[in-house]
């Protein structure tokens, strides 16, 4: 997408300057919500980023995404079918096959895009665990409702109606209660609620056991 107004720019040159091929297939890496997995092997989804991989290359991505484990467990392994749009795997598996894939690549710039905002509180905290390894030495673009996501950034910009209204770190901008502090303060408050209810749920069951 070209910006509506001024210029994006990588080291200096303008995105509009660079060929969109050379820049998917050398430099960004992404990772969205619903990753997208095609029906063939896990082995062949994770090196779809990067198709001249060898094996152990893939089994070093796997282990950095904490997806090794999981896969090595399953009957088939590496060479296990994920079916159309990986239906055979959990939402977890599946974001964490995403991000072995996009490690294997090693891009220099990693957007992602709502990369837990679909998973339960359990595939979040895994896939959380995955991403803190994936950021690392890269320019790490992060858009997210789930603050908790974003807490340890280098700089976060709080957008409201498509302007930006503050930016600042987690505790700067705590510091200034303003729309982030109320947008952190609101999650928590339905987090609590979360596990309430979650509490609630199992002692019901219980219950009627």
């Amino acid at each position: 997408y070209e910006p509506s107004a001024g210029n994006i720019k990588l080291d200096g040159y303008k995105l509009s300057d660079i060929s969109p091929y050379w820049l998917r297939s050398n430099v960004l890496g992404f990772i969205e919500q619903q990753p997208v997995l095609f029906g063939t092997s896990i082995l062949e989804n994770i090196r779809y980023g990067k198709p001249d991989a060898g094996e152990e290359d893939v089994y070093a991505a796997a282990r950095l995404s904490q997806s090794h484990d999981f896969v090595t467990a399953l009957p088939d392994g590496y060479a296990t079918h994920v079916g159309e749009r990986g239906t055979q795997l959990s939402g977890g598996q599946r974001q964490r096959i995403a991000i072995a894939r996009a490690l294997l690549k090693n891009p220099r710039i990693l957007i992602l895009d709502e990369a837990t905002s679909a998973l339960d509180a359990t595939s979040e905290a895994e896939v959380q665990k995955a991403l803190d390894t994936v950021v690392q030495n890269r320019t790490t673009l992060v858009i997210a409702h789930r603050l908790s996501t974003i807490r340890n950034a280098d700089l976060i910009v709080v957008l409201d109606q498509g302007r930006v209204v503050e930016t600042g770190k987690h505790d700067e901008l705590m510091g200034k209660r303003g729309l982030y502090f109320e947008l952190v303060r609101q999650q928590e408050r339905r987090d609590i609620q979360e596990q309430v209810q979650a509490v609630e749920d199992v002692v019901a069951i219980k219950e009627q056991q």
